[in-house]
């Protein structure tokens, strides 16, 4: 197999495994693109992102898609197909270096912390990344900052009509919605000519402890395309003989995420040193993983610079408004939830206790596609909630003023459903809890120990403290009460405190000293309540 050939495998399965929502992509190149971006003038941001929403039902794609299942080698052609159509070769891709992260959770944050470390070198980096909070052109960004809409419009009327120009009766005219923006990424990082930031096939490639999966299923992918495994040592063997490291990013577990981008930036910071070595030396054996362990080294300045200069919104994220704290992390997998448990506990134990009234938490949550609702609500359980609070990704009851959080692939009465199924295994749980097997032990709370407990909380007594609301600007009312300094919506619908749980429930959280929001569940639901809270990243 061509080198060409191969690296397109590699870089292709970004677009091939990432529409199960598994890779995420920091990407940099300096080169040039394979046609011009002209301007678009009679076109604008959102018409651009309205065309773009169609692509979430494209019915021919999905048929074909339906056939292609089960057969990788099938979908990559199609996407070898769709990029020399969009005007690129597959020997293009073999300037254009990437990092591929993959994983059940964890790889925005690697690679939000990889991207931050190497921009404090001076390197203009490219990142690539799924989904989106509160506009889509946040999945492609320059520098750290998403594209600005005049450059997402160009780029994406330039790409759509060229595959409009080159389609035929043979083929599918139309890629899908994330494949369209995966194309679209090339391209912007082609033509913007951002360095050279990134790792090939064939070179190293680096894991941090899998708790729920066996290293050797890892190390066989490495394998298969010939990369080098090393496991990453933890942070605290980093820090030795210099001060501890400071993250953007709250959290524990992104201690393990930042471990893996130290690795990802030091070998890639190598690489292009002429003198540097072409693999790591691993220190020492990993005997118990059977892995080799990656080099311990000391962090430089422009790493520890990175990794405490990193942001990236929506994960492990704190919002602190007057009476209100909300705590935003978009956990969506079971592993991903209990380090969202760990971490939100953590938080309220290392709080500044108000004086002269109640405390009181509120959880706001919604799960989507295959996820399992009721092992999620079951790890969120400890947390002792008072109220739990549930809507569909909906900003408004209708969003057809906000194109950036249209939805085409479900209907309202869908996820209103799914909201009420949410309910039902919450007062499930609720129910159980009030009613214990008197002859079971306590089961310990996930992934956590008893030094992380929290104060003694009441428990509730059924399961009249959850609440639906049909879209989050309801829920975030009736959560803030108008107590939130920046959140400040218009009179709440008629019918919002009708139910009697809403009604009682306003009149605890208007008299609370402090109110903690954990919103969790889903990264769209995170994004929705982003758009209200802070109303700057929708401009």
């Amino acid at each position: 197999m061509s080198r060409a050939r191969s690296h397109l495998r590699a870089a292709l399965f970004l677009a091939a495994a990432s529409a199960r929502g598994i890779t995420t992509q920091v990407a940099a190149r300096r080169g040039l693109s394979a046609w011009p971006v002209p301007q678009e003038p009679s076109m604008e941001y959102q018409d651009a992102v309205r065309m773009l929403n169609t692509l979430q039902t494209n019915a021919g794609y999905l048929e074909q898609v339906k056939r292609q299942r089960g057969d990788p080698q099938t979908q990559l052609e199609a996407m070898e197909l769709y990029l020399a159509r969009s005007g690129l070769q597959v020997e293009d891709l073999d300037r254009l270096n990437i990092i591929h992260v993959t994983g059940t959770k964890g790889k925005g944050s690697t690679c939000a912390f990889t991207e931050c470390i190497l921009r404090s070198y001076g390197l203009k980096t490219g990142f690539f990344s799924s989904p989106h909070l509160v506009q889509v052109r946040e999945r492609i960004r320059i520098n750290g900052q998403p594209i600005s809409p005049e450059l997402f419009t160009k780029y994406f009327w330039r790409l759509y009509h060229r595959l409009e120009e080159t389609k035929d009766g043979s083929c599918v005219s139309m890629p899908p919605y994330f494949r369209f923006l995966t194309l679209m990424a090339f391209h912007v990082f082609l033509q913007e000519k951002v360095d050279l930031a990134v790792v090939e096939q064939g070179v190293p490639a680096f894991t941090v402890l899998q708790p729920e999966g066996p290293l050797a299923v890892l190390r066989d992918r490495a394998q298969q395309i010939s990369c080098p495994l090393y496991l990453c040592p933890m942070l605290e063997a980093l820090e030795e003989g210099g001060p501890p490291l400071t993250l953007g990013l709250e959290g524990e577990h992104q201690r393990s995420n930042a471990a893996l981008a130290l690795q990802l930036a030091h070998c890639w910071l190598q690489r292009q040193d002429r003198h540097g070595a072409g693999e790591p030396k691993a220190s020492r054996p990993g005997l118990l993983w059977q892995l080799p362990l990656a080099p311990v080294f000391q962090p430089t300045s422009h790493m520890r610079l990175g990794l405490r200069n990193t942001e990236w919104p929506g994960r492990t994220q704190v919002l602190r408004r007057g009476p209100l704290t909300w705590y935003l992390d978009g956990a969506h997998t079971a592993s991903s939830a209990q380090a969202c448990v760990r971490w939100f506990r953590q938080a309220l134990q290392g709080r500044e206790r108000p004086s002269g009234g109640p405390e009181v938490r509120v959880l706001l949550f919604n799960a989507t596609g295959d996820r399992d609702p009721a092992a999620l609500l079951k790890l969120l359980q400890p947390c002792q909630f008072d109220y739990a609070v549930f809507c569909p990704n909906l900003t408004e009851v209708s969003s057809t003023g906000n194109a950036d959080q249209q939805n085409f692939t479900v209907t309202l009465d869908q996820v209103l459903l799914r909201c009420l199924e949410h309910q039902q295994h919450w007062n499930h749980l609720d129910e159980e809890q009030a009613s214990p097997d008197l002859w079971s032990a306590p089961s310990p709370e996930p992934g956590g120990s008893a030094s992380l407990l929290l104060a003694p909380h009441p428990p509730h007594t059924c399961s009249a403290s959850s609440l639906v609301f049909s879209c989050i600007s309801h829920a975030l009312q009736w959560i803030s009460q108008g107590r939130d300094p920046i959140f400040q919506p218009p009179s709440p619908p008629k019918g919002l405190l009708t139910h009697p749980v809403a009604h009682s429930g306003a009149s605890i959280l208007r008299e609370a000293a402090a109110i903690h929001v954990l919103v969790t569940g889903s990264l769209h639901l995170v994004g929705g309540v982003l758009k209200l809270l802070e109303p700057a990243l929708s401009q």
